[in-house]
Formats: structure tokens, C-alpha cells, sequence
């Protein structure tokens, strides 16, 4: 049998928090700033949590986190 991998583009995107969610960086704030509203990009920072729906793909690419 072939080793289960983890997937290293995923492992350098998401993080596991210890009660079991899984921490994403937000989307749309890496370029074409200048015509998105400041308040837009406020809210962009930071990060926020992986939606349940996609909970099973993370966990395919990350099978041991």
C-alpha cells in the first residue's frame, strides 16, 4: 500500500485549532485594492474559519490533522 500524504498546499494554507476548526486566511485582499472600499478591506483581515460544507475536502487533504 502507498503512504497517505498530506497535501503540502493545504498544510500551507489551514491551520487546526485544538477544539477542531480549521483556520483559513481571507480571500480577496491580495491584489486589485485600490477599487475595493476601505471598509471592505478592513473586514478582510485577518481569518476566519472553514465552513462545515467543506470540512470532508479538508480533511481529505490533511488526514492527519
Amino acid at each position: 500500500m502507498p503512504k497517505m500524504k498530506t497535501k503540502k498546499s493545504a498544510a500551507k494554507r489551514f491551520r487546526v485549532r485544538p477544539g477542531g476548526t480549521v483556520k483559513r486566511g481571507q480571500a480577496f485582499k491580495r491584489h486589485i485594492l485600490t477599487k475595493k472600499t476601505t471598509k471592505n478591506k478592513r473586514h478582510l483581515r485577518g481569518s476566519t474559519a472553514v465552513h462545515a460544507t467543506n470540512m470532508g475536502h479538508i480533511a481529505q487533504m490533511m488526514p492527519f490533522a
